[in-house]
């Protein structure tokens, strides 16, 4: 009941905790968090698509990125070990992070901490649809780590930094470690599903399918947002602005692309 209640209410440092392992020196479990985060938005002129790819750059620079990524290193009790950031021309930008368990203590012993620890990355992918007037930004990211840390304690806190209209999340325990007695152990805490270290406030947010492996320890969460206002995927326009026809066929364009990502295919066309 205890499990069922931490499950209910996302309590991730009670779901990681609740069963301590003695394990035979170190914890290699490798535990990978991946996103493919959508953001889609509407922009009816050309320059008005080349704004929004700017404002997109701006607002996700690699400096921007980089203070997510020390913050998520914060959150899982990572050290920092090295940072690369780059932004691109004409768009898009990449931060990656080597992290490790333990403290910092000097030069010499980074070295050796980047041969077997762990890393997080972001890259970003703002591009358009040359006639429909589609933009959509996409942020791919990745928190794998090695040891007793773990990427799912900066879940929510990913989720809430992109507010994103469509997530692909993937998590995965690869590897295994030994018990005391030389018993293999493939993974370390409890889950049957992402959704169980999402705070609940995120879970009624989204319309949310789950596709898991549980016997390879590999989970999969597609999400969609549930609400759909217009005024929040037009860009440098209002909806006062449209007529009833624009408004329907604006609507139709986005839908069909929001529907189209979050099941990985091209569909019919959809009706409103």
């Amino acid at each position: 009941m205890s499990v069922f209640k931490d499950i209910l209410h996302g309590d991730v440092g009670k779901l990681m905790k609740k069963k301590k392992l003695k394990l035979l020196g170190f914890n290699n479990l490798t535990k990978t968090l991946s996103f493919n985060m959508y953001d889609i938005c509407y922009a009816r002129t050309e320059e008005e698509r080349a704004n929004y790819i700017a404002y997109i750059d701006a607002e996700y620079s690699a400096e921007r990125l980089t203070q997510i990524l020390k913050t998520v290193s914060d959150i899982i009790g990572a050290s920092i070990l090295n940072i690369a950031q780059q932004d691109y021309d004409p768009q898009g930008a990449s931060v990656t992070m080597l992290i490790a368990e333990e403290p910092v203590k000097n030069e010499k012993q980074d070295v050796v901490m980047h041969l077997d620890k762990s890393h997080i990355t972001v890259h970003t992918y703002p591009e358009m649809h040359p006639q429909d007037g589609i933009c959509t930004f996409r942020a791919d990211i990745d928190v794998s780590t090695c040891g007793k840390i773990s990427p799912l304690k900066a879940l929510n806190f990913l989720l809430k930094s992109f507010e994103a209209d469509i997530v692909n999340a993937d998590y995965r325990v690869r590897g295994f470690t030994r018990d005391v007695n030389g018993k293999k152990i493939f993974i370390d805490h409890s889950i049957n599903s992402i959704q169980n270290y999402m705070d609940v406030e995120l879970r009624n947010k989204y319309n949310m399918i789950d596709v898991n492996v549980y016997q390879d320890n590999i989970f999969h969460t597609k999400m969609l947002l549930k609400s759909f206002d217009l005024e929040n995927y037009l860009f440098d326009l209002k909806v006062q602005d449209l007529n009833q026809k624009e408004i329907k066929k604006i609507r139709r364009l986005l839908k069909q692309e929001m529907y189209e990502i979050f099941n990985g295919r091209n569909l019919p066309a959809v009706k409103d």
